[in-house]
């Protein structure tokens, strides 16, 4: 894969990071194919089963919708491995580690969940998009937090 393609996703999830922390709709479907896939697993939902969500729309409104609730949220993208294929597509894994701030009583806490996404990439309009992420959680930790000024 060629270095500036490589530099273009890990921009890409970057970006969904930021546009997610920063609660922007519109930068979350931006970053989408309109037809992308994205499947949340069972555990995050607490079923016995995954569930789809599909377009770019009901994903970003989904994404963000499901943060909204939160004091604060910082999702921090670390190492990521893709390969493509000559059709204008890439696969990787992204990993992350999401912190969602919440507040409970005086205090606040930090439920830190560790993940990796399962990403396919299109190569669109001279712009690589998001075709599907499958999010697969890893671990997860619940601490207490200090807000400064808060």
């Amino acid at each position: 894969m060629d270095p500036a393609d490589r530099l273009a996703l890990i921009t890409l999830a970057a970006r969904y990071a930021q546009a997610v922390d920063r609660r922007d709709i519109a930068a979350v479907a931006a970053l989408c194919t309109s037809e992308v896939v994205f499947v949340l697993p069972p555990e995050l939902r607490k079923t016995g089963s995954p569930a789809e969500l599909r377009g770019s729309a009901t994903v970003a409104q989904s994404v963000v919708g499901a943060v909204s609730h939160l004091v604060a949220t910082r999702h921090v993208v670390e190492q990521q491995v893709t390969e493509s294929d000559a059709a204008g597509r890439a696969y990787g894994e992204t990993y992350c580690t999401a912190h969602h701030i919440y507040a409970r009583g005086d205090d606040h806490r930090d439920n830190r969940i560790a993940l990796r996404y399962q990403d396919t990439f299109e190569y669109q309009g001279g712009i690589w998009l998001f075709s599907r992420r499958e999010l697969v959680a890893d671990f997860a930790e619940d601490v207490p937090v200090t807000r400064p000024g808060r």
